[in-house]
C-alpha cells in the first residue's frame, strides 16, 4: 500500500527543496518541519504544506510533526557544521527513530552517503553512516538510500566540479582525482526517494544507489567541460596533498566555503561506487533508464544556454527539472554570472522612454562613446564576428529575432521591456536588457538597464574584469543619454 502523507525534514536544503514540490505532484500530503518558516517564504510551494517550525534536536517538536504521518523522509546531515556535528546528528537522528515508532510512522526514509565498508571513513560520512544505523534499528521499517556524487544545479559536489573546471584550465590536483566514483543524477535520487514510499514495509535496509557510469573525478571535470563548451582540462596529479591543504586550495580558487570544501574532499579519499545492484530488486530503475553523466550535466547547464534566461541568473526556478537552481540554493550555487545595472528616474514618459530604447541602434546609435562601440565593432569584424554595422531593418519598430548591429533581439514586451542577445565574439554569452515603468504617483518614470555576462571558462572572467573600468563610463553614459533623450522628447509634446 503506497503510503500518501509526508514529513519531509531538511525542506529548506538541497534535497528536500526539490522532493517537496515532487511529491506534492505525486499526490501526497506534506507537511515539512524547518528551523526558520521564513526561509520558505519565497518557494512556490509553501501555501500547499504543512509548515511546522522545531528544531531536530527537540524531541518534543519532532514527535508532535510526526504525528498522522505515513512517511518521514530524514535529508539533513550537518556537513559544513563545526563543533561536535557527530553528537548533534546522533541526537537528531534518535529523536526521530523514537518520535517515529511512538507515533506509528509506517516507513523512514534516509538518503545517506555511498562509502566502502573497509576502510577508516571520513567524520562526516562516518556520521552518515552512523544516522543510517540509528534509523534502522528504531523499529520502524526504513530505507537507507545511499548515493555518491549528486550531478544537478546547487548539488555543492557538482558545484565544486563546475567552479573547478570553469576557472582552471590546467590544473595540479591530489591523487584521488584518479579514483572511482559513480555519480548520480538528481532526476534519480527524486525517482528513488518517491519510489521509497510504494516498497513494502517488509523491506528495511540500507541500498547503494548510483548512475549508469563509474568515472574517476577527472573524467568527471572533463565531462562538464565538453558540456559547458569548454576544451578539456589538463589534469597534473601530485603524490601528496592533504584533505586539508586540498580544501584551502578549493576555497581559493571557488566560492565554495571551506567547511563544505573540507568534508566532500575527505569523501573523495576512496572509491565510491556501489557495492551491488540489490536497489533494482527493491525499486525498478526508471522506465527511460538512469541518465548517464554528461546528459545529468547538460541538464544542470540547460537553464543557462539562453532557454530561461532568468532562472540562470537569479537561482529562483519554481516548478522546473530537479537540476535547476532554487531561490533556498546557496549564493555560491550556480553559474558565475556578472552584472552591471543601472537605474535612473526621469520627468519623461514611459512612451518617450520606450520610443528612445526601440529605436536604439543603427544610425540611432547607443547613446555612448559612439567611436568606442565602433572600434570594438571594428576588432569584432576582424576576428570573424558579425560586427557593429548590420544595422536595424525598420528606424522605429522591433520584432523578435531580428539582428540589430552585433545583437539579436531576443524578447520584447512592447512598451516595457527590450532583451537584446550579444552574437559579438565573446568568451561566454552576453545579454543587454532595458525597461522602462511609469511612476504613477510622482509622474514621470524609471528607467532600468542592465549588461549581463555568463563567462566561459578563465578566458571569459579575464575579459569582464579586462573592460570592468570602460563600464562605469559607457553604461551609465548610456542610461544617462536615453533619459536626456527622452525627456527632451517629453518637452518637445508639452
Amino acid at each position: 500500500m503506497t503510503l500518501k502523507r509526508a514529513l519531509v525534514t531538511g525542506a529548506t536544503g538541497y534535497i528536500g527543496g526539490r522532493l517537496v514540490p515532487r511529491l506534492l505532484e505525486a499526490g501526497f500530503e506534506v507537511r515539512v518541519l524547518v528551523r526558520n518558516a521564513e526561509k520558505l517564504r519565497n518557494v512556490p510551494w509553501a501555501t500547499r504544506v504543512d509548515i511546522v517550525e522545531g528544531d531536530l534536536r527537540d524531541a518534543g517538536h519532532v514527535d508532535a510533526a510526526c504525528a498522522n504521518v505515513d512517511v518521514v523522509y530524514y535529508l539533513v546531515h550537518s556537513m559544513g557544521q563545526h563543533g561536535d556535528f557527530e553528537t548533534t546528528e546522533v541526537d537528531c537522528a534518535r529523536n526521530v527513530a523514537q518520535a517515529s515508532l511512538g507515533q506509528g510512522v509506517r516507513r523512514i526514509v534516509y538518503l545517506g552517503g555511498l562509502h566502502p565498508d573497509d576502510v577508516s571513513l571520513s567524520k562526516h560520512l562516518r556520521s552518515r553512516a552512523e544516522v543510517g544505523e540509528i534509523l534502522l534499528a528504531s523499529g520502524v521499517p526504513t530505507l537507507v538510500l545511499q548515493a555518491g556524487v549528486i550531478i544537478g544545479s546547487g548539488s555543492t559536489s557538482f558545484e565544486m566540479i563546475r567552479h573547478l573546471t570553469d576557472v582552471l584550465p590546467v590544473m595540479t590536483a591530489p591523487k584521488w582525482v584518479g579514483n572511482n566514483i559513480q555519480p548520480i543524477a538528481v532526476r534519480d535520487v527524486m525517482y528513488y526517494l518517491i519510489a521509497a514510499a510504494k516498497v513494502p514495509t517488509t523491506v528495511s535496509r540500507a541500498l547503494d544507489i548510483g548512475g549508469p557510469e563509474v568515472l574517476t573525478y577527472a573524467q568527471m571535470m572533463n565531462g562538464y567541460a565538453v558540456e559547458a563548451g569548454m576544451k578539456p582540462r589538463k589534469i597534473l596529479k601530485l603524490p601528496v596533498l592533504t584533505p586539508y591543504l586540498a580544501s584551502q586550495w578549493v576555497n581559493l580558487v571557488t566560492p565554495i566555503p571551506r567547511a563544505l570544501a573540507v568534508p566532500i574532499i575527505a569523501s573523495l579519499q576512496h572509491d565510491c561506487v556501489m557495492k551491488n545492484r540489490d536497489i533494482d530488486n527493491v525499486i525498478a530503475p526508471p522506465k527511460e533508464g538512469l541518465l548517464p553523466y554528461r546528459t545529468a550535466v547538460h541538464l544542470a547547464l540547460e537553464r543557462m544556454k539562453g532557454g530561461d534566461l532568468e532562472t540562470s541568473w537569479q537561482n529562483s526556478s519554481v516548478d522546473g527539472a530537479p537540476s535547476d537552481p532554487l531561490p533556498s540554493d546557496p549564493e555560491w550555487t550556480g553559474h558565475r554570472v556578472y552584472l552591471d545595472a543601472r537605474s535612473r528616474k526621469t520627468t519623461a514618459s514611459a512612451a518617450d522612454v520606450w520610443a528612445i530604447i526601440e529605436g536604439i541602434g543603427g544610425d540611432n546609435g547607443w547613446y555612448s562613446m559612439p567611436v568606442a562601440w565602433a572600434a570594438r565593432g571594428a576588432v569584432d569584424k576582424m576576428v570573424g564576428g558579425v560586427g557593429l554595422r548590420r544595422g536595424r531593418s525598420h528606424p522605429n519598430e522591433l520584432r523578435v529575432g531580428e539582428a540589430l548591429d552585433w545583437w539579436r533581439v531576443e524578447r520584447i514586451d512592447r512598451g516595457s521591456f527590450l532583451r537584446l542577445r550579444a552574437e559579438m565574439k565573446v568568451p561566454g554569452l552576453a545579454w543587454l536588457e532595458m525597461s522602462v515603468v511609469s511612476n504613477s504617483s510622482t509622474g514621470g518614470s524609471t528607467y532600468s538597464q542592465r549588461a549581463i555576462f555568463f563567462p566561459r571558462g578563465l578566458a571569459g572572467r579575464l575579459y569582464w574584469l579586462s573592460i570592468l573600468p570602460f563600464h562605469g563610463i559607457i553604461f551609465s553614459g548610456m542610461a544617462r543619454r536615453i533619459v536626456a533623450a527622452a525627456e527632451s522628447r517629453t518637452h518637445k509634446t508639452d
